[in-house]
């Protein structure tokens, strides 16, 4: 049966009302998509931090009789205590230490120290080590020349990393302010999430928020706080022995114990080098408590994961290198809870579909 020019005409006017309904919502969601581009990873990274310190927070806020705000700017303060301070004063011992190594090139003070006697007798590559540093250190002229097009090079990329670093602190500060934010409103969040969960999945959005619960809580107290714990202790230990650009080791460290790496990695040349400058004592108790520190993610991680979700060390690295590729250092803390939380809606889903 044809339609009519009346029914043509009114199902045209309908087809035009609802392309423009849609494009006009389009262009809101675009536009608040671009006033909220500079805020997207704090608050990310907010709700991620919210979701995994909820259950502390439920602790202390019964703890001072059901005071949410003040339970909340409580852990807002302990949050900048413990994480943005130390990092900021690595930051700063950091570029204060590239300060000094290049004024010491310049004027032709810096001073490489000879290795101990011992690394001669090290087996396969000690004889080799030994030759090579001992070289350096009497003829370091050809040292500096060798190591020129290496400073002139990657020098500006490490001071715009830092760069990167302080802005990475303050957005963690924001972030931090964003979770407190929404733990004095959790419900209305969870039920948010649960009404998006449900528009996008249908029946099976109160599973899948509970595995994304589950996961974000497994990654962040199990990986990330495992990493930041290792990190702390090993940074101190390299502060106490003096060792020269400690911030950057201590950066790189954290970097290693995030992607899943051994912090040994990083840790063993500093070892050797601490030999080579303080005393056999101290020496060997800052190898006894890199040893233990390096290690301890086999005691921590089962302790503050729990009965967490078990995530695939490879998605963590992925996550955490892509992360950071993508968005510079939050992207590393973020990139592999992301991941971790699509790898496992992906499997449940597949799981699911199955039966």
């Amino acid at each position: 049966m044809k339609n009519t020019p009346e029914e043509l005409e009114e199902k045209a006017q309908s087809a035009i009302s609802i392309a423009l309904r849609m494009g006009f919502i389009a262009f809101l969601f675009y536009l608040s998509f671009k006033i909220l581009a500079p805020f997207i990873l704090p608050i990310v990274w907010g709700v991620i931090i919210s979701i995994a310190i909820y259950p502390l927070f439920a602790k202390l806020s019964k703890a001072l009789g059901g005071k949410e705000k003040w339970a909340s700017f409580i852990l807002v303060i302990l949050g900048i205590a413990i994480f943005v301070v130390p990092f900021g004063l690595v930051i700063v011992n950091s570029v204060e230490g590239i300060d000094v190594f290049l004024n010491e090139l310049e004027q032709g003070t810096f001073k490489l120290p000879p290795p101990p006697e011992s690394f001669a007798e090290w087996p396969v590559f000690g004889g080799k080590i030994y030759d090579a540093w001992l070289a350096s250190s009497i003829n370091l002229t050809a040292l500096i020349e060798k190591l020129k097009p290496f400073l002139s090079e990657y020098l500006p990329m490490i001071f715009s990393s830092a760069a990167g670093v302080v802005g990475t602190v303050f957005q963690f500060i924001f972030a931090v302010i964003i979770a407190a934010l929404f733990l004095v409103n959790a419900e209305a969040g969870k039920k948010a999430a649960l009404t998006l969960f449900r528009t996008i999945v249908g029946r099976d959005a109160d599973g899948l928020v509970t595995l994304s619960q589950g996961t974000i809580k497994g990654v962040v107290q199990g990986v990330l706080g495992t990493a930041v714990i290792q990190t702390i202790f090993l940074g101190i230990g390299m502060y106490v022995v003096g060792l020269p650009g400690a911030g950057i080791w201590t950066i790189l460290v954290l970097v290693v114990a995030i992607i899943q790496l051994p912090p040994t990695l990083v840790m063993i040349p500093i070892i050797i080098y601490v030999f080579s400058f303080t005393g056999t004592t101290a020496s060997i108790l800052f190898t006894v408590w890199t040893i233990l520190w390096s290690a301890s993610d086999n005691v921590i991680k089962p302790l503050l994961m729990g009965r967490g979700v078990e995530v695939p060390m490879l998605v963590i690295l992925l996550g955490s290198i892509g992360g950071m590729m993508a968005f510079g250092i939050i992207g590393l803390f973020m990139g592999s809870v992301a991941l971790a939380i699509t790898y496992k809606i992906a499997i449940a889903m597949g799981e699911r579909s199955r039966e």
